[in-house]
């Protein structure tokens, strides 16, 4: 028999009715188990694709500047209703990320998969100084920020991977 996901639970006096909550969790994907960050990444790829045959890299540029000043105010909103900092189930970070990191890839299968697997890598290992803002940075600032560094981080493998022909 095949048990169904459980979800997580949002901290006492949260719902996903509220537009905070539904946005800093992208919907209620944030509350999926096992990595929500990478459920947000997984998430947001969809929504990057109609960004990018929209309006192409421009567009994906456009869209993780308004998601992350929205994420922004939500999660510096959201960690002050909660009382935690960069609680897990935060992922528009990771969504606002992701499209910056699809801005340099093809609208291929194989170039949205290295955006993801690059940014999900970058955005485990977070080196400095997404490390310092993980660490050091509170608020929703720090919750947007040491994403948004490792998205900046994946531009250049990407871009190269796509120079030597290999996405």
């Amino acid at each position: 028999m095949i048990t169904p996901m459980k979800i997580a639970s949002l901290p006492e006096g949260r719902s996903l009715r509220e537009p905070v909550t539904a946005i800093v969790t992208f919907g209620g994907v944030g509350l999926l188990p096992f990595a929500p960050g990478t459920w947000g990444s997984a998430a947001a790829l969809p929504f990057g694709w109609l960004l990018a045959i929209l309006g192409g890299w421009p567009a994906l540029i456009v869209g993780a500047a308004i998601v992350g000043a929205i994420g922004w105010y939500a999660s510096n909103r959201y960690v002050a209703l909660t009382g935690r900092e960069d609680p897990p189930e935060i992922v528009i970070d990771e969504v606002a990320a992701q499209w910056l990191a699809l801005s340099v890839v093809p609208v291929t299968l194989s170039g949205f998969f290295a955006a993801f697997m690059v940014f999900r890598l970058f955005d485990t290992l977070k080196p400095w100084p997404a490390s310092w803002a993980d660490q050091e940075v509170e608020g929703g600032t720090g919750v947007m920020l040491d994403d948004l560094i490792a998205g900046l981080y994946t531009l250049l493998p990407l871009a190269a991977l796509r120079i030597l022909g290999v996405i």
